[in-house]
Order: C-alpha cells, then structure tokens, then sequence
C-alpha cells in the first residue's frame, strides 16, 4: 500500500501509518467532506487528515481535550542551520529506564504489589509523552479502579526521593549523556549555532537532570550553555501541578514553537533554518508539526511508535547529525 499524505510526503508499506475510515471524534470521514483518506500513527497518538492540497493532524488526548493542527509544507530547499532544538531524555540525557522506572514504581504503590513489572508491550506508552498520559495509560490498564489524582501523588512522593539521593547524597548514573552529544553540542558552540532545549517534563525533573549530565561532561551550568531552555512548566509544591505542560505537551508543537519562536527570537517565516532533534515519536510529530524540519536519531520508540512519516532525516547517532547540518552550509 501507497500512502499519499499531502504536506509530509508519499510513502511505502513500512512507514507506520494504519488507514482509518473516521477520525476516532467521528468529525472526518474518508471519502467525505473533503477528505480523501485518513491514517494514524503505528501509537494511535496522531491522526491525520488528508485533504485535496493539505493534511491536518489530530493529536489525541487521554484526559479528553483533543486538537486540531495544520501540517505546514517545509518549503523549498534546505538552508543553512540557524538553530538547534534538542529532546532531553532519551536524546541529550540516557534517562529513559530512571522515568519509566519510577512509573513502574507508582503502579507497584497503587496496586500494593512490590513484585510488579511493566511489560515490553507498554514501552511505548511509558516514554515520549506526559506524565499524566503514561500514568492514565497505566491506569487503564493495570488498575481502572485507581485515580490519576493518586496516581500522581505517587509518582512525585517516587520522583522527590530519588532526586534527593541522586543531587545530595551523591548517587550516581541515573542521569548520563547520550554518546556524543558533548562533542555535537561543542561543535553548534563553535559554529555559532543557538542551542534550545526542549522537554515535556517538569523544570523541577528537567534542570537536575541536564546539571548532572553537564557535570559529567565537565560543561558547567547548563543554564549558562543553552540559549534557550522550555520544560512543561513548574510545580509549586510536592504533588501538585504548576503551570502548562501537561495538556500542552508533546505531540503537541507547543514547546517547540515557544522555543523556536520566543526562547529563540526566530520568527515562523525564517523556520526552515531550524532543526528539532528527538528519539521519540511524540517528540517527531511535535517538532514537525510545529513546522521545523525533525531529525529522528536512533534508540528511542520512533519506528515502533509509526512515526516515521513525520521524520524529515533519520540518523542513528550525533556524528551522522553533524554531517547533515554541517551539509547544509
């Protein structure tokens, strides 16, 4: 099967995406109205919405409040790299097993069973999206009795233990960089290259983070590196949620656009000399959709998610992401 999506591209069987007859909201349906087909992402996350000359790309919601995005059309030819956008886990940080470890850990106290395990098949679903979205997945599936409200609380009594152990009482490992971004990073440094980064968690799980990965790579404070740093929003105390993030997250191209647009001074008509780098599938699709061109690096869920069709370039390591930028001029 071909696939013709207009705004991202044409495509082959291994592209991911699954044929729809309606959107999952019951407002398009293929053949009608306007639209010619509609596909969603191997996740069920994003679904889109092929029209004559453009596509628009639902992104789901598990708390219920889905929206509508236009796909834009990256343009013409590529120009020169202007500014970087970067993922934190996964992408800059290898911190995905600590964050899934501690969703497993908040079910284990839900469920009261200290022996409990998440299964191959929920990976997925546990990385590259919201807390609250792994957390509500987790729920229906494991424990629907249970609320996301306890869930939550749970997962930062979890999160607020080990973050004390790893900044004062000098534990280690969690929180380390992915293999070779101290050299990319040094390389966009010296080449001029503004630097954002860009993540759907919370400053208060995001700056620790980011400071003991820069710690290891001997780069200092990272709010002295970065020209721009947008996380989900902060958290005025233990349990509760603070502002933005979780509605807004990715696949949401929120973050992105902020980042780009305001953290970054770069206006929507100059986004082609921007690139958003990230290992995972929410995090392609909000790149994109927030109308940069995305760079899809190797070891995170972006195959198993069915998102490649919102991939502009797939590299397997930071080398091969030098060589493209440095590519195009």
């Amino acid at each position: 099967m071909e696939y013709h999506v207009p705004a991202l591209g044409d495509f082959g069987d291994g592209i991911g995406l699954v044929s729809m007859e309606h959107t999952s909201d019951g407002i398009f349906s293929a053949g009608k109205g306007g639209a010619d087909a509609i596909y969603a992402t191997g996740d069920g996350k994003v679904e889109i919405v092929c029209m004559h000359e453009c596509s628009v790309a639902c992104v789901k919601s598990a708390l219920g409040y889905p929206s509508y995005y236009p796909i834009k059309p990256l343009g013409g030819e590529e120009r020169p790299v202007a500014a970087v956008l970067m993922d934190l886990d996964g992408t800059t940080v290898r911190s995905e097993p600590f964050w899934i470890s501690i969703i497993e850990m908040s079910v284990r106290s839900l469920l009261g069973k200290l022996g409990f395990e998440l299964d191959e098949a929920d990976m997925p679903f546990v990385a590259g999206h919201s807390v609250s979205e792994h957390l509500a997945y987790c729920i229906r599936k494991y424990c629907p009795d249970r609320t996301l409200d306890e869930a939550i609380k749970h997962y930062f009594e979890h999160t607020e233990r080990e973050m004390d152990l790893i900044l004062h009482h000098g534990k280690s490992g969690a929180f380390l960089p992915a293999p070779g971004v101290k050299e990319f990073l040094l390389a966009l440094k010296g080449a001029g290259v503004k630097i954002g980064l860009v993540t759907s968690g919370l400053y208060r799980k995001a700056y620790p983070e980011i400071l003991a990965a820069f710690r290891h790579m001997g780069l200092g404070d990272p709010l002295d590196f970065y020209d721009s740093i947008v996380t989900a929003g902060t958290r005025p105390q233990p349990g509760a949620y603070g502002t933005l993030g979780e509605l807004e997250s990715k696949p949401h191209p929120w973050l992105y656009a902020e980042s780009g647009c305001v953290g970054l001074g770069i206006p929507a008509e100059d986004s082609a000399t921007v690139i958003g780098i990230e290992d995972s599938g929410a995090g392609v699709c909000s790149v994109r959709l927030a109308g940069y061109s995305t760079v899809g690096i190797g070891g995170g869920n972006i195959k198993q998610s069915g998102t490649m069709a919102f991939v502009t370039h797939y590299c397997e390591g930071f080398d091969a992401v030098g060589e493209l930028i440095r590519g195009r001029g």
